[in-house]
């Protein structure tokens, strides 16, 4: 069973957009026991009292670029704060890296028969978030 040249080229085209989302986290002081990722605040002004626990850092999937893929990429970020006990993430910088990917479905045969090249290029692009980690403290 043959697999059909667009179905193969949307295959292709979903296996290269497909890029691997990370997180992580450098610690600059200490953990806190963990807490829901729902229970962390994201500031874009530092908060009055706080206590710093770890720089933290967020990546997107491979995506287009959109306002959505920022928003997960920023849960992403806050959920590995929460894991840290940190119930704040005070937002360091959103970034956008973005590059054409390349696809390309090709074929030849040996002999008298020519192939066949298809291409595309798209532009995607991948969100980068970098904030610390804090814990409020309450008045």
């Amino acid at each position: 069973m043959s697999m059909g040249w667009p179905a193969l080229l949307a295959v292709m085209a979903l296996v290269v957009l497909s890029g691997c989302a990370s997180a992580g986290h450098a610690m600059l002081g200490p953990a806190r026991p963990a807490i829901a990722p729902e229970q962390v605040r994201v500031y874009h002004v530092p908060p009055r009292r706080y206590e710093t626990i770890a720089r933290v850092h967020a990546t997107s999937a491979v995506g287009f670029g959109t306002q959505g893929q920022t928003d997960a990429t920023i849960e992403r970020l806050a959920r590995e704060a929460a894991k840290l006990g940190a119930n704040g993430v005070l937002l360091m910088g959103v970034n956008t890296m973005g590059s054409p990917v390349g696809v390309g479905v090709g074929g030849s045969s040996w002999g008298h028969h020519g192939g066949v090249s298809i291409g595309a290029g798209i532009p995607t692009a991948q969100q980068r978030v970098e904030g610390i980690a804090i814990h409020v403290v309450e008045e």
